[in-house]
């Protein structure tokens, strides 16, 4: 019986160690955390982007990965470009901002 026990908690040892590594982050692939913790962030620079008057936010994509936000699309002028940019890298959680925007 001892034996069986040990048997089972073996078994269930090694599948919560297979689980944890299934979650854990690599280079190109993102932990549940992380990918929780970029929605949150692309969500807050789209509003930021959103609520800033004169900047046509409908045209700007916003993508995030490992807090580097990827800002593309097309708009009117490098001011709104540059505008955007500024934006982006004020919200709290962005480590960095690629521009990919273009003019129109």
């Amino acid at each position: 019986m001892k034996y069986l026990i040990r048997v089972f908690s073996a078994f269930f040892l090694t599948l919560t160690l297979l689980s944890a590594a299934g979650c854990a982050s690599t280079e190109k692939h993102e932990g549940t955390g992380e990918y929780v913790d970029d929605s949150v962030i692309t969500t807050k620079v789209k509003t930021a982007i959103l609520n800033e008057p004169g900047l046509s936010s409908a045209e700007i994509n916003v993508e995030t990965f490992k807090g580097v936000v990827q800002l593309s699309g097309f708009v009117t002028s490098r001011a709104d470009i540059n505008k955007a940019i500024e934006i982006a890298r004020n919200v709290k959680g962005v480590n960095s901002v690629k521009n990919d925007m273009r003019l129109k």
